[in-house]
């Protein structure tokens, strides 16, 4: 692993191995399911999304009840104790840093060089810029009011409702706002349209399903398209 550059990786996550610790940073960024972790003695949750940074030393016990899929970046760049120092080594990722975190995971596993060489710096950036107190406000005072979404039971929920035509009213009563807010804090909150947000979760678990081994028609059922033929062509589109 180069000290600096770090190295990149895709990695599943199920049944706890027991506990270790390792001589350099280990940023998780989450993907898909919810990876449960005791780092020190505190608990923590990655979801799609989340991320957080172990520091060189820290014993850590992880698992996933239902499996858990995370970009992993291990780095010993002296950049991430500033993530430590500020408290922030347990994040959302801001809005513009979600597509950078997919597409470096869908590169990886098309084995695109580049994204190895150049996505734990592009990473380390985007992740450090997200808590320095001297970048522009994300958000305005009234917005930062507001009560928070929790996407990842959202998701949760969503999930098992794949065979199901879901509309933004759906998901927007799920969360007690009227559609329109619910379009307006998806926006601000996940960076893309409530549809949107909600067509790529039923890709990315058909594109899983299909990793799996599972046939297309199977996959198809199972995550609401209407056909293999639909299935396939949508996951034309997106290039996987």
């Amino acid at each position: 692993m180069d000290a600096l550059s770090g190295s990149l990786s895709l990695r599943s996550y199920g049944a706890s191995p027991g506990s270790h610790s390792h001589a350099h940073f280990q940023i998780l960024l989450g993907l898909s399911g919810a990876l449960e972790l005791e780092i020190e003695g505190r608990g923590l949750r990655v979801g799609p999304g989340g991320g957080c940074v172990i520091a060189p030393g820290d014993r850590h016990d992880f698992a996933s009840a239902r499996g858990s899929l995370c970009l992993v970046l291990d780095s010993s760049h002296p950049d991430w104790a500033r993530s430590i120092a500020r408290s922030a080594s347990h994040a959302t990722l801001p809005a513009p840093a979600l597509p950078l975190v997919r597409y470096l995971a869908t590169a990886l596993q098309q084995g695109h060089p580049l994204a190895q060489a150049h996505g734990p710096a592009l990473l380390r950036e985007a992740w450090l810029a997200a808590g320095d107190p001297h970048a522009p406000a994300a958000v305005t005072t009234s917005a930062a009011r507001r009560r928070p979404i929790d996407w990842m039971a959202l998701e949760q929920w969503a999930a098992q409702q794949w065979h199901t035509p879901l509309t933004v009213a759906d998901l927007a009563q799920r969360v007690h706002l009227s559609p329109s807010q619910f379009a307006a804090r998806c926006r601000d909150d996940r960076g893309v349209s409530a549809m949107a947000w909600l067509r790529g979760l039923r890709l990315e678990q058909a594109r899983l399903l299909r990793d799996s081994g599972l046939a297309v028609a199977e996959v198809a059922r199972r995550t609401g398209y209407r056909s293999p033929s639909a299935l396939t062509a949508a996951l034309r589109r997106a290039g996987r």
